[in-house]
């Protein structure tokens, strides 16, 4: 990957969940100017803004989110910056059918958005790839915060929660793996099939700093708390859980990426 000395539009530092794993998207990514890229989960631009200033106007950059709010905040970020970047509210998993074909497709933190059809998602993405074109992908797969997983089921067994429990064994049944991913990407057929796990460790504090920290909250704990139908049981189950975080700590995520190329046709 060839790297501008002096970019305008840096992957943020203060992000501490996005930009990590579009770090190693960037790894595995093969970026250089004039490419066009579509960016799928977008967000509010990580790491799409990065992306459009190293493709330059001679390259072109569609980032797409299904979420019409990150669609906005990305383009109030934007301003009338990098006019190659297009910002746009679509669904991932039902691509437009007259969309046209990039030469990279690129998705950070993008797979477990694809549920339930994984695969489905991830073959429409490659309908999209130009030939000898490279999809990379990132996502937080299996093994990531196994150590609280854990407990929050020993828990569950302890306290009699047999509904919720069986609503945690199937979030975590269903969550991918690196495995599972270069699966996906032999079966599609690509070349140079990759799927690299990085650690990843989250630093929190006990009690509130923990059941509110901004990469759980709104993320993996709201899984946790989907399994209860009483909020007033969830809320007492995670506080006790929360209590004394040493008997889970430290937190490790797994970055994976997903990188493969698309064949040329015979």
């Amino acid at each position: 990957m060839n790297v501008s000395p002096a970019l305008r539009w840096p992957l943020p530092k203060h992000d501490y969940w996005s930009t990590p794993f579009a770090e190693s998207l960037l790894q595995h990514l093969d970026l250089r100017p004039s490419l066009k890229i579509l960016d799928v989960a977008s967000g509010h631009g990580i790491p799409a803004f990065y992306l459009a200033e190293q493709v330059g106007s001679s390259g072109e950059v569609l980032a797409i989110d299904v979420s019409a709010g990150q669609v906005a905040r990305a383009r109030a970020i934007q301003g009338s910056h990098l006019p190659w970047l297009r910002f746009d509210c679509a669904d991932m998993r039902a691509l437009p059918p007259n969309l046209p074909t990039f030469d990279r497709v690129t998705g950070n933190l993008s797979v477990m958005f694809f549920r339930p059809n994984r695969f489905e998602a991830v073959q429409g993405l490659v309908e999209r790839l130009n030939p000898r074109g490279q999809l990379v992908l990132t996502f937080p797969s299996y093994g990531t915060f196994d150590s609280l997983w854990q407990l929050v089921d020993q828990a569950m067994v302890q306290q009699g929660l047999i509904k919720e429990r069986e609503r945690f064994q199937d979030y975590l049944k269903e969550r991918p793996s690196a495995q599972d991913g270069r699966r996906w990407l032999e079966e599609l057929d690509l070349e140079r099939v990759e799927a690299i796990e990085y650690p990843l460790k989250v630093a929190t504090g006990p009690g509130q700093e923990f059941l509110y920290h901004p990469l759980l909250r709104g993320g993996f704990l709201d899984d946790v708390y989907e399994c209860f139908e009483d909020q007033s049981l969830a809320d007492r189950f995670m506080t006790d859980i929360a209590q004394d975080i040493t008997r889970f700590t430290p937190l490790i995520a797994q970055r994976c990426v997903l990188s493969g190329w698309k064949r040329t046709p015979d």
